[in-house]
């Protein structure tokens, strides 16, 4: 499975190796180390190899991997993943914009799509995330796709040289409500 979904200006797509530069030029931004789980710095080679593992998390079915591109400059803003348990039908979702494109609503228009892709196509019984206690921003994402707060893990994360507290959020497909973003 190769999915391509679409949201009024977006195209998620699976990344290309001609993506690895300007995703190493986004993801390697101390900011965006210090409000997710991405390694910094994020080198180049770290982006090749990266992208490398997607084809064959696609194939197995493990993980979904998409690029989000602008549709009208054709611009890569940043990323969302579902990665799949296929053991209790759930899916968690991550993602990070990069920062130029903070503030414009692609998180939240993306993992709507993403989230409807998991329930309507994967046809996954629970989509969840976790997010950094102090990542604010994508706490509001997480409420705005109509997930709910469901709990914080104390000093679950060990991040930058300290215990982090992280905070899950979850939908069931029995509460899901579509959010149409076409």
């Amino acid at each position: 499975m190769d999915p391509q979904l679409n949201t009024r200006r977006l195209h998620l797509r699976p990344f290309s190796y001609t993506d690895a530069k300007k995703v190493s030029k986004l993801a390697d931004d101390p900011v965006i180390a210090a409000t997710t789980q991405i390694p910094y710095p994020f080198t180049l080679e770290k982006a090749e190899d990266w992208i490398a593992l997607h084809r064959g998390w696609m194939e197995k079915g493990s993980a979904y991997p998409f690029a989000l591109v602008t549709w009208e400059e054709a611009e890569l803003v940043g990323t969302i993943t579902i990665r799949i348990d296929k053991n209790h039908h759930k899916g968690e979702l991550a993602y990070w914009i990069g920062k130029p494109y903070w503030g414009k609503g692609y998180a939240t228009e993306a993992a709507r799509r993403v989230i409807r892709f998991g329930f309507e196509e994967l046809y996954l019984h629970r989509i969840w995330a976790q997010v950094i206690h102090s990542n604010a921003a994508s706490q509001k994402v997480l409420e705005y796709t109509g997930m709910s707060y469901e709990g914080t893990l104390k000093e679950d994360l060990y991040h930058q040289g300290t215990y982090a507290d992280v905070d899950i959020y979850g939908i069931l497909s029995s509460t899901y409500v579509s959010h149409e973003t076409k």
